[in-house]
């Protein structure tokens, strides 16, 4: 790991054509233009080429982030604002209902990306918006019903940013190529004095160690590929009964269909335990879909051959909330 000041003269990520790292981490709210021949544009493509970025915004995040943010599918809101709630907030907070207090029943629903924490979440930062028709986009974690984005500073003229379960404190982005993009809108929920604090409601009731530390390790190990990633080793395919594959197939035949998928666990491969993974037998549409039966990693499926001639293909295309898309 490398620590770099983002106005760096001497900063990059590519050298001779080949990248550097493959992750980055930005916690540079403010920073207005990248040092050296680090640049948006040039983040973004890093992005586009496989590799995972996670960076952190805030009440000033600068133009560099935004522009990224941008390309990414979700949008900070302008410079001294806050996400606020006046029903869910911490007693520490200074008068402005700007340490919200975030409930584990607002994270999204995919313990690779979140962990299991079920303690609350303290955040003090920007709001985010994202872009309803991305599919690719992730609302990791949103506020509550009662929360808003706005400079808790100035009277409310229009309508805020965001409001209610579309203000997004925290978004990602898993892109086709499987890249991985963690947008948090606080770089205080990664702070010591966060992670080691006690979420004490305004609203009452026992102190609770906050979840801070769960999910920012969480947060981590999924946007850098090291949890909710999935591989196919080998895909096998017959008639019932037979050990090679034939020449053709004909139609009526009963045919086998075999894949063997690992899930990487700790920096080690094994199998892949998941039971609702898809095949499908494709001549431009698909003339038999089915699930896959999984035994210890090996998922196979039984049909028989349509009443249809041509040329047909065996394909697996697997895509969940969390983990890495796979297809044959």
């Amino acid at each position: 790991m490398r620590y770099k000041v983002a106005d760096d003269p001497t900063l990059a990520i590519k050298k001779y054509g080949e990248y550097l790292y493959d992750n980055l981490v930005i916690f540079a709210p403010s920073v207005e233009e990248f040092g050296g021949g680090v640049s948006s544009e040039a983040i973004v493509e890093f992005i586009d080429d496989g590799g995972n970025v996670l960076m952190t915004g805030g009440s000033n995040t600068g133009e560099a982030l935004k522009d990224i943010a941008s390309d990414c599918g979700f949008e900070a809101d302008e410079e001294g604002t806050f996400v606020i709630d006046h029903m869910n907030f911490d007693t520490k907070d200074e008068g402005h209902h700007t340490l919200v207090v975030a409930e584990a029943a607002n994270l999204v629903a995919s313990p690779y990306i979140i962990g299991s924490s079920k303690s609350p979440i303290l955040y003090r930062g920007v709001g985010l918006v994202t872009d309803s028709s991305n599919p690719l986009v992730i609302d990791i974690l949103s506020g509550s019903s009662t929360s808003y984005s706005h400079n808790p500073l100035d009277p409310i003229t229009s309508y805020p940013h965001a409001t209610g379960l579309n203000t997004l404190l925290i978004a990602g982005l898993q892109a086709r190529n499987n890249a991985r993009v963690v947008f948090s809108g606080s770089l205080e929920l990664f702070s010591d004095n966060f992670i080691s604090a006690l979420v004490e409601r305004s609203t009452g009731g026992a102190a609770e160690q906050s979840g801070n530390a769960e999910l920012a390790r969480s947060l981590s190990a999924w946007c850098f590929h090291q949890t909710g990633v999935i591989r196919v080793d080998k895909t096998e395919h017959s008639l019932v009964g037979a050990d090679s594959a034939p020449e053709y197939y004909t139609v009526k035949e009963e045919c086998v269909y075999s894949v063997t998928m690992s899930e990487l666990v700790k920096g080690e491969w094994v199998p892949f335990m998941g039971q609702d993974v898809q095949m499908e037998f494709v001549r431009i549409d698909p003339f038999t879909r089915q699930m896959m039966v999984n035994s210890a990693g090996k998922l196979t499926a039984r049909f028989i051959i349509p009443d249809v001639y041509g040329v047909f293909q065996f394909k697996v295309n697997h895509n969940r909330l969390g983990l890495t898309r796979v297809a044959t």
